[in-house]
């Protein structure tokens, strides 16, 4: 018994900073938005400490606001286009390097560069190369005559929304591939040569051995994907600022323009609130039609 005592003290010893750093770090913060919402919570709160209690309004301007409802269709589509380039040009990258080629591991391990750069970085790199006048994308776009005249990629109110969808992209592939090219490891090559030795060609392979066989893994990557897409707002901010005329402002964006360019903290805390409660629903949506379809497999066995 008093070895397991030992061992009970010892376990708690090893997991205490953990805890404590989780706590503090993410917990505390959550709390303190959660409450923040339901208050009027102001720059003169940090100097009077005091923060009336509005209950459930704060949710109502937000929710019930033009804005809050351009920005949310806003997410939509750079969420939805966003995860799916990624995707997509994700799985294919992650086909080409499953076959060994000279090379192939020198170009795997630099397309991770773009994943691995900050976000600032990127960003900035970007907005110099999509600029109207002097960028380096247009430039290219006329010399190639696949434009007649410059593409307003950062001041266009449909461009922009296109121009952080494309960084997004470029930023995202990286991770796709490198969660995708794993999973295809674990796919047995003896199913590939069985399919060739019965006349299955590459899309029949594909159909009925790569994509089911990595189903688990793709459902997991596109989670994670919506999750981190939702709340991007480093390359929205440092690409377009949120414009021009609000075209790229997501809830991210919208969340931090009113905590820190109005100091409207309670209202920007709602609607940081509301995007939590949306991934958080996505993500219970997910695991729930994951276990369904487990549950499906389990009664065909």
């Amino acid at each position: 018994m008093a070895d397991r005592g030992r061992e009970r003290i010892t376990w708690w010893l090893f997991l205490l900073p953990a805890l404590c750093y989780l706590l503090l770090f993410f917990g505390y913060p959550l709390v303190k938005n959660v409450t923040m919402g339901f208050q009027r919570y102001t720059v003169t709160t940090f100097y009077t400490g005091d923060a009336p209690f509005v209950g459930l309004r704060n949710y109502a301007e937000v929710l019930l606001s033009d804005a809050f409802r351009r920005a949310l269709l806003t997410t939509v589509l750079f969420t939805a286009g966003s995860v799916l380039g990624q995707f997509v040009l994700g799985l294919a990258l992650a086909l080409f390097f499953r076959r060994s080629f000279p090379l192939g591991t020198l170009l795997r391990s630099l397309l991770l560069l773009p994943w691995l750069l900050p976000l600032v970085v990127s960003g900035t790199t970007w907005k110099w190369m999509l600029d109207t006048d002097t960028g380096v994308v247009n430039r290219a776009l006329r010399d190639l005559h696949l434009v007649s005249s410059d593409v307003p990629w950062l001041t266009g109110t449909s461009e922009a929304l296109v121009s952080v969808i494309l960084v997004n992209v470029w930023v995202g592939v990286p991770f796709n591939t490198a969660i995708l090219y794993g999973g295809l490891q674990d796919v047995p090559a003896e199913l590939y040569e069985a399919a060739e030795l019965d006349g299955a060609g590459r899309w029949a392979a594909f159909r009925h051995i790569t994509w089911p066989l990595l189903r688990p893994v793709a459902g997991v990557v596109l989670v994670l994907g919506v999750i981190y897409t939702v709340k991007v707002l480093d390359i929205i901010l440092v690409v377009t600022g949120g414009g021009p005329a609000g075209a790229t402002q997501t809830l991210a964006v919208q969340s931090y323009d009113l905590s820190f360019q109005r100091f409207e903290f309670g209202r920007g805390a709602a609607t940081g609130n509301v995007l939590i409660v949306l991934s958080l629903l996505f993500a219970l949506v997910h695991l729930r039609a994951g276990r369904r379809a487990r549950d499906a497999r389990g009664v065909v066995r």
